[in-house]
């Protein structure tokens, strides 16, 4: 059958894939990024003026591709909700790299689809399948080996370090972010949810910021801080939310989210690039147990994309 004139061709599925690979560097750097800039502004302030900026930066896309319409109070309050789960996870992931590393977090994150599937499977009646419960399994295996650097007697003694707990929390937020969204969207454009997410979510943040503001020197703040939120607003913001909608549409939502597996090994990477050195061999034993946890949900993904296609 002929294509019509006006059709643009799907993108190849390996170019795809490349785009994912790119997202999930991107998100790679958030950790690393965030564990240098925490230090220079207090956790609140620091996820307050990212919203903001982001929010700032989405704004002449919103208004030209969708106009700048007042959503009305009920769908501010669903983007509340969905804002308030986002803006507990990055306050908590800055506050708790002040003592942890990016390599634990990131490591810790690869709890978030497994934790966010069995929301789902709670609040939406979603089942989530053998596959995910076996990614489920062997990302919170490879996790405990690197939270405990393979130390069973650490593991029953439960010896963990405070920002490692702080960071599980946040990720508990996090988790509820995609069931959130699902439960409460209207059939309104991911973007314009997007944004106005970002904006509640600064809203949420000004009350929590406000006796907190007045002892910020503005001045004082280091370029490199700066620059940092910079880059985090758009690149670990904006460009991967328009990474990953355009993948998700293509390769669906599951294949998606495997991708976050990938974090462990790509923060080692850039890490030991920027001169930070490797975490201890033992932990780093951990991260192909979570790595093969994505290569199941992606074989998994891939089953139900044949059956769907022989029926």
């Amino acid at each position: 059958m002929s294509r019509s004139a006006g059709t643009t061709a799907a993108p190849p599925l390996w170019a795809l894939h490349l785009l994912m690979l790119l997202a999930a560097i991107l998100v790679s750097t958030s950790f690393t990024v965030g564990k240098a800039i925490t230090a220079g502004l207090d956790p609140i302030i620091l996820t307050l003026v990212r919203f903001i900026l982001a929010a700032l930066l989405f704004l002449p896309y919103i208004r030209r591709r969708f106009g700048l319409a007042w959503p009305g109070w009920p769908a501010l309050g669903r983007y509340s909700v969905i804002s308030g789960a986002l803006i507990m996870f990055f306050w908590l992931m800055f506050e708790s790299l002040r003592s942890t590393t990016a390599f634990n977090t990131s490591v810790i994150f690869t709890l978030v689809p497994g934790i966010s599937g069995m929301y789902s499977a709670a609040v939406l009646r979603e089942r989530l399948g053998r596959y995910r419960l076996l990614a489920l399994a062997l990302a919170m295996a490879g996790a405990l080996w690197v939270i405990f650097q393979g130390d069973i007697g650490k593991l029953l003694a439960l010896e963990l370090g405070r920002g490692d707990v702080i960071f599980f929390i946040g990720c508990l937020f996090m988790a509820a972010y995609t069931p959130l969204v699902k439960l409460l969207h209207r059939g309104e454009s991911m973007a314009v949810m997007t944004f106005w997410v970002l904006v509640t979510g600064s809203l949420w943040l000004v009350p929590a910021g406000l006796d907190r503001l007045p002892a910020v020197r503005w001045q004082e703040v280091a370029p490199m801080i700066w620059w940092g939120i910079l880059y985090l607003a758009i690149f670990c913001t904006i460009v991967t939310f328009f990474l990953t909608q355009f993948a998700t549409l293509r390769l669906g939502p599951t294949r998606v989210m495997a991708y976050s597996y990938l974090y462990p090994p790509l923060v080692v990477a850039i890490d030991w690039l920027l001169g930070h050195g490797l975490p201890p061999l033992q932990s780093l034993l951990g991260v192909p147990v979570i790595v093969l946890a994505m290569v199941v949900v992606q074989r998994g993904a891939e089953s139900l994309l044949g059956t769907s296609i022989k029926s």
